[in-house]
Protein backbone atom coordinates (compact mmCIF):
# COMPACT_ATOMS: atom_id res chain seq x y z
CA UNK A 1 0.00 0.00 0.00
CA UNK A 2 1.25 3.06 -0.89
CA UNK A 3 2.35 6.00 1.76
CA UNK A 4 0.29 8.91 1.62
CA UNK A 5 2.90 11.53 3.11
CA UNK A 6 1.74 14.40 5.11
CA UNK A 7 2.69 18.09 5.75
CA UNK A 8 1.96 20.76 8.07
CA UNK A 9 0.07 23.84 5.96
CA UNK A 10 -0.18 26.93 6.62
CA UNK A 11 -3.17 28.61 6.37
CA UNK A 12 -4.11 32.25 6.04
CA UNK A 13 -0.75 33.77 5.65
CA UNK A 14 0.44 31.60 8.63
CA UNK A 15 -1.84 32.73 11.18
CA UNK A 16 -3.20 29.08 11.20
CA UNK A 17 -1.49 25.46 10.35
CA UNK A 18 -3.10 22.14 10.62
CA UNK A 19 -1.89 18.76 9.01
CA UNK A 20 -3.15 16.74 5.93
CA UNK A 21 -1.88 14.98 2.82
CA UNK A 22 0.16 16.22 0.54
CA UNK A 23 -1.85 15.01 -2.21
CA UNK A 24 -4.35 18.11 -1.66
CA UNK A 25 -3.71 20.81 -4.07
CA UNK A 26 -4.62 24.46 -2.63
CA UNK A 27 -7.18 25.75 -5.17
CA UNK A 28 -7.86 28.71 -2.99
CA UNK A 29 -7.07 31.55 -5.97
CA UNK A 30 -8.40 29.06 -8.83
CA UNK A 31 -11.53 28.94 -7.45
CA UNK A 32 -11.86 32.77 -6.15
CA UNK A 33 -13.06 31.53 -3.06
CA UNK A 34 -14.44 34.06 -0.48
CA UNK A 35 -11.21 35.47 1.98
CA UNK A 36 -12.50 33.61 5.30
CA UNK A 37 -12.26 30.63 3.40
CA UNK A 38 -8.99 28.47 2.03
CA UNK A 39 -9.67 24.95 -0.17
CA UNK A 40 -7.89 22.08 -1.05
CA UNK A 41 -8.84 19.48 -3.40
CA UNK A 42 -7.52 16.05 -4.67
CA UNK A 43 -8.12 16.30 -8.11
CA UNK A 44 -7.95 12.65 -8.61
CA UNK A 45 -10.56 11.68 -6.20
CA UNK A 46 -12.47 14.33 -6.45
CA UNK A 47 -12.25 14.71 -2.64
CA UNK A 48 -11.69 18.52 -0.79
CA UNK A 49 -11.19 19.74 2.29
CA UNK A 50 -12.29 23.78 2.81
CA UNK A 51 -11.08 25.69 6.45
CA UNK A 52 -13.53 28.68 7.08
CA UNK A 53 -13.53 31.47 9.51
CA UNK A 54 -17.19 32.57 10.72
CA UNK A 55 -18.27 35.23 13.06
CA UNK A 56 -19.35 33.06 16.30
CA UNK A 57 -23.28 31.93 16.05
CA UNK A 58 -24.26 33.25 19.55
CA UNK A 59 -27.69 31.78 19.41
CA UNK A 60 -26.25 27.88 18.35
CA UNK A 61 -25.57 26.03 21.26
CA UNK A 62 -22.19 24.08 21.17
CA UNK A 63 -23.60 20.46 21.89
CA UNK A 64 -25.73 20.72 18.36
CA UNK A 65 -23.21 23.37 16.49
CA UNK A 66 -21.73 21.05 14.31
CA UNK A 67 -24.98 19.29 12.92
CA UNK A 68 -26.38 23.24 12.93
CA UNK A 69 -23.53 24.01 10.43
CA UNK A 70 -23.91 20.89 8.26
CA UNK A 71 -27.70 21.50 7.71
CA UNK A 72 -26.88 24.87 6.97
CA UNK A 73 -24.69 23.83 4.10
CA UNK A 74 -26.75 21.32 2.87
CA UNK A 75 -29.33 24.03 2.39
CA UNK A 76 -26.50 26.73 1.45
CA UNK A 77 -25.86 23.74 -1.50
CA UNK A 78 -29.64 23.32 -1.95
CA UNK A 79 -28.61 19.73 -1.40
CA UNK A 80 -31.29 16.27 -1.70
CA UNK A 81 -31.50 13.87 0.84
CA UNK A 82 -28.99 15.34 3.78
CA UNK A 83 -28.87 13.45 6.51
CA UNK A 84 -26.35 13.68 9.94
CA UNK A 85 -25.15 10.02 10.48
CA UNK A 86 -23.05 10.90 12.97
CA UNK A 87 -22.16 13.31 16.08
CA UNK A 88 -19.64 14.02 18.41
CA UNK A 89 -20.07 15.23 22.22
CA UNK A 90 -18.59 18.48 22.74
CA UNK A 91 -14.70 18.73 24.11
CA UNK A 92 -12.54 21.15 24.73
CA UNK A 93 -9.20 21.55 23.19
CA UNK A 94 -6.42 22.00 25.37
CA UNK A 95 -3.86 22.99 23.10
CA UNK A 96 -6.18 25.74 21.79
CA UNK A 97 -6.16 28.21 23.76
CA UNK A 98 -6.84 31.91 24.04
CA UNK A 99 -6.33 34.14 27.49
CA UNK A 100 -6.72 30.75 29.19
CA UNK A 101 -9.64 29.86 27.74
CA UNK A 102 -9.68 26.02 25.75
CA UNK A 103 -11.45 26.06 22.31
CA UNK A 104 -14.76 23.43 22.22
CA UNK A 105 -15.42 21.49 19.00
CA UNK A 106 -17.83 19.24 17.93
CA UNK A 107 -18.15 17.31 14.53
CA UNK A 108 -20.90 15.96 12.96
CA UNK A 109 -20.84 13.66 9.43
CA UNK A 110 -23.48 13.70 7.38
CA UNK A 111 -24.36 12.22 3.29
CA UNK A 112 -26.27 14.96 0.64
CA UNK A 113 -26.44 14.69 -3.13
CA UNK A 114 -24.89 18.36 -4.15
CA UNK A 115 -23.89 19.05 -7.77
CA UNK A 116 -20.75 21.27 -8.47
CA UNK A 117 -20.49 24.80 -9.63
CA UNK A 118 -23.46 25.99 -11.38
CA UNK A 119 -24.19 22.47 -12.68
CA UNK A 120 -27.62 21.65 -12.02
CA UNK A 121 -29.78 18.94 -10.33
CA UNK A 122 -29.80 16.57 -12.78
CA UNK A 123 -26.09 16.52 -12.05
CA UNK A 124 -25.53 15.47 -8.22
CA UNK A 125 -23.33 13.59 -6.72
CA UNK A 126 -23.60 11.16 -3.47
CA UNK A 127 -21.32 12.69 -1.18
CA UNK A 128 -20.10 11.65 2.59
CA UNK A 129 -19.77 15.14 4.29
CA UNK A 130 -16.98 15.58 7.52
CA UNK A 131 -17.55 18.96 9.58
CA UNK A 132 -15.96 20.31 12.53
CA UNK A 133 -16.60 23.09 14.66
CA UNK A 134 -14.04 24.45 16.60
CA UNK A 135 -15.33 27.43 18.52
CA UNK A 136 -12.89 30.30 19.75
CA UNK A 137 -14.95 32.29 21.84
CA UNK A 138 -12.39 34.81 23.24
CA UNK A 139 -12.48 36.13 19.50
CA UNK A 140 -15.69 35.79 18.27
CA UNK A 141 -15.05 33.08 15.76
CA UNK A 142 -16.41 29.61 14.77
CA UNK A 143 -13.96 27.67 12.50
CA UNK A 144 -15.35 25.25 10.29
CA UNK A 145 -13.26 22.01 8.69
CA UNK A 146 -15.36 20.50 5.97
CA UNK A 147 -14.10 17.29 4.06
CA UNK A 148 -16.07 16.41 0.69
CA UNK A 149 -15.89 12.33 -0.15
CA UNK A 150 -17.88 11.20 -2.98
CA UNK A 151 -19.74 8.07 -2.77
CA UNK A 152 -21.00 8.04 -6.04
CA UNK A 153 -20.34 10.12 -8.93
CA UNK A 154 -23.14 10.95 -11.32
CA UNK A 155 -22.46 10.37 -15.09
CA UNK A 156 -23.52 14.01 -16.22
CA UNK A 157 -21.21 15.43 -13.03
CA UNK A 158 -18.08 17.44 -14.50
CA UNK A 159 -16.56 15.25 -11.42
CA UNK A 160 -16.88 12.52 -13.93
CA UNK A 161 -14.40 13.39 -16.54
CA UNK A 162 -11.95 13.35 -13.98
CA UNK A 163 -12.10 10.75 -11.43
CA UNK A 164 -15.36 8.87 -13.68
CA UNK A 165 -18.55 7.82 -13.24
CA UNK A 166 -20.56 5.56 -10.77
CA UNK A 167 -19.06 4.34 -7.21
CA UNK A 168 -16.41 5.98 -5.89
CA UNK A 169 -13.11 4.09 -6.07
CA UNK A 170 -12.17 3.33 -2.04
CA UNK A 171 -9.29 4.92 -0.43
CA UNK A 172 -7.46 1.50 0.25
CA UNK A 173 -7.58 0.52 -2.86
CA UNK A 174 -6.01 3.41 -4.13
CA UNK A 175 -3.44 3.43 -1.42
CA UNK A 176 -4.05 6.52 0.26
CA UNK A 177 -5.23 7.71 3.25
CA UNK A 178 -9.33 7.78 3.68
CA UNK A 179 -11.29 10.98 4.46
CA UNK A 180 -12.19 9.78 7.35
CA UNK A 181 -9.07 10.13 8.64
CA UNK A 182 -7.70 12.78 6.65
CA UNK A 183 -10.71 14.87 8.46
CA UNK A 184 -9.77 13.65 11.82
CA UNK A 185 -6.24 14.30 11.05
CA UNK A 186 -6.57 17.82 9.95
CA UNK A 187 -8.99 18.68 12.95
CA UNK A 188 -6.45 17.63 15.58
CA UNK A 189 -3.15 19.07 14.38
CA UNK A 190 -5.31 22.76 13.85
CA UNK A 191 -2.96 25.16 15.13
CA UNK A 192 -3.26 29.01 15.95
CA UNK A 193 -0.13 30.77 15.84
CA UNK A 194 -1.28 34.29 15.51
CA UNK A 195 -3.96 34.79 16.81
CA UNK A 196 -4.42 39.28 15.63
CA UNK A 197 -5.69 37.63 12.64
CA UNK A 198 -9.09 37.41 14.81
CA UNK A 199 -10.37 41.09 14.46
CA UNK A 200 -11.98 41.07 18.28
CA UNK A 201 -8.46 39.42 19.47
CA UNK A 202 -5.88 42.06 21.01
CA UNK A 203 -2.94 41.84 18.94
Amino acid sequence: MAVDSTAERPLFGGAISTTFPIRFQDVSNVRQVPDHQEAFVDPERDESLIIELLDLKMDVADSGSATWFLQDLANEQEAEGATITEQSAVFEAPGLCYRNMPAVITTAVGQMAVAKGKQGREAQNLVKVYLANIRLKEVGTDVLITAYEPLVINPLSESATAVGAGMAVPAAQSGVMPMAEVFKLAVSSFKVHNWSLFSSAAA
